[in-house]
């Protein structure tokens, strides 16, 4: 930063027409000022520009008259160096600004002398604001300060990192010694296994010739073993065929004992049937000898009952299709089928649970039940509601199936039950009226899936 002021500049800092006058070179100046001064008149500078009203501020220092100080001497350093050199009124403002924080330094450098304790740096920026007398060689004072306390600076650094190196070379030779004492110890170690690995290798070399006499005489023993096996692998070739033509043998009178125990069967039954056969026609012609007419009467012309106007106690209450000790009456009959509708009585139940879920628990309820009542148990699912490749789902005592491509599970209950032979007893568990009207039709029993729940639910 270089300064200059008229020596005859006016006291506002203005022409004759209000316009600031044009920089010229001051005398003594000594071109830019040192880092220090310029950094304490930027700070200054700063600390001015926001006591001033918007009409003091000049115009390029307006963007920065809103920031915190701090903030205008880190960032705008440049423009308020620039205008305290080239604005004289506004180094003027800065001047009184100082001369109000500072004024026994401004009262002391105005009557030519510098304070002794005064700060150089301080001193040479107070000096270039007020033009003082002699302010550029005070500035020029502070620079040379400036540089002392650098070179001091750096002397001290230097000091320092020479002593830091004395030590790093003091500790480096004494980790030198270290490592050849280590060194040493290591080469001897070494030494001394060099010495038992050689006497090793001497050992070994005996035992060597000795291991190679070993596997000769180990190579004609396995020689002679061969022979031997050879010949045992020979004699038991021949008990073999031996052993094979006697099997054959076996088998053959196996075969022919079968045949005629086939051929003894078939003579029993012809001649079973044969007696049967004289049995009925003999029947039959006695028949016709008694000339016995036909029955009208029935077995349940016999049972006593109520007859018809007779007092009777009240009967019991039938069972409902959804009371499970209907269910468990049915499951007490001998050779049961329990055909169960499986999303029916799941959605009945337990309507939350994912399908999957819903299955496995449903299954997993069933083999409780077929355990206990020894009844046969089929659960059938739509095949529709399996995504991919239908699931590997069993359970001990319950058949699982699912229902093919294009059909649904209440056509695929359908036609278990019409597999069925007439007079098995058949129970269908489905809510569904079609399938149990179907199924009723066809002579299975029909039961709600409630039933089914709640007897699962008691266990």
């Amino acid at each position: 930063m270089t300064s200059a002021a008229p020596a005859d500049e006016p006291p506002a800092g203005r022409g004759a027409h209000g316009a600031t006058p044009p920089a010229a070179p001051e005398p003594g100046s000594a071109g830019p000022l040192p880092d220090g001064v310029r950094l304490r008149v930027v700070a200054l500078a700063s600390e001015t520009l926001g006591s001033l009203s918007d009409e003091e501020v000049p115009p390029g220092l307006r963007p920065f008259r809103r920031w915190a100080p701090p903030r205008r001497t880190k960032l705008a350093a440049t423009p308020l160096a620039a205008a305290v050199d080239a604005d004289v009124t506004f180094r003027q403002r800065v001047a009184e600004h100082l001369r109000r924080s500072m004024p026994d330094l401004v009262a002391t450098l105005e009557s030519g002398s510098v304070p002794a304790a005064a700060d150089p740096v301080e001193v040479a920026a107070a000096a270039y604001l007020l033009r003082s007398p002699s302010w550029a060689a005070r500035v020029a004072a502070a620079g040379e300060h400036l540089d002392r306390a650098s070179a001091a600076v750096e002397t001290s650094q230097q000091a320092e990192a020479l002593a830091g190196l004395q030590e790093q070379l003091v500790a480096a030779r004494a980790h030198a010694r270290e490592q050849l004492g280590r060194l040493r110890e290591e080469l001897a170690a070494a030494r001394s296994e060099v010495a038992a690995v050689t006497r090793l290798l001497r050992e070994e070399k005996g035992g060597r010739r000795r291991a190679e006499r070993v596997a000769r005489e180990a190579e004609q023993r396995a020689e002679q073993a061969a022979t031997s096996a050879a010949a045992a692998t020979a004699a038991a070739d021949a008990d073999v065929r031996r052993m094979r033509s006697r099997v054959a043998d076996a088998e053959a009178a196996v075969e022919a004992a079968r045949r005629a125990v086939r051929e003894g069967r078939s003579l029993e039954d012809s001649r079973l049937r044969l007696l049967l056969d004289t049995v009925v026609e003999a029947a039959s012609g006695l028949r016709r000898e008694l000339a016995l007419p036909p029955r009208t009467d029935r077995p349940a012309d016999f049972v006593d009952a109520a007859e018809p106007g007779e007092a009777t106690d009240a009967p019991h209450r039938a069972l409902l299709s959804d009371d499970p000790a209907l269910l468990d009456q049915l499951l007490s009959l001998p050779q049961v089928h329990l055909v169960v509708d499986g999303y029916n009585v799941t959605k009945s139940g337990y309507p939350d649970l994912p399908l999957e879920q819903q299955r496995t628990r449903l299954v997993n309820a069933l083999v409780a039940l077929a355990a206990r009542s020894g009844a046969e148990v089929t659960c059938c699912f739509d095949g529709a509601t399996v995504a991919g490749r239908v699931p590997s789902l069993t359970g001990r005592g319950v058949r699982v199936l699912f229902s093919k491509p294009g059909e649904i599970a209440d056509e695929l209950i359908r036609r278990l039950v019409a597999a069925e032979p007439q007079g098995r007893p058949v129970v269908v568990v489905s809510s569904d009226r079609e399938v149990a009207d179907s199924v009723r039709r066809s002579g299975a029993r029909p039961v709600s899936s409630r039933a089914l729940v709640r007897r699962l639910d008691r266990g």
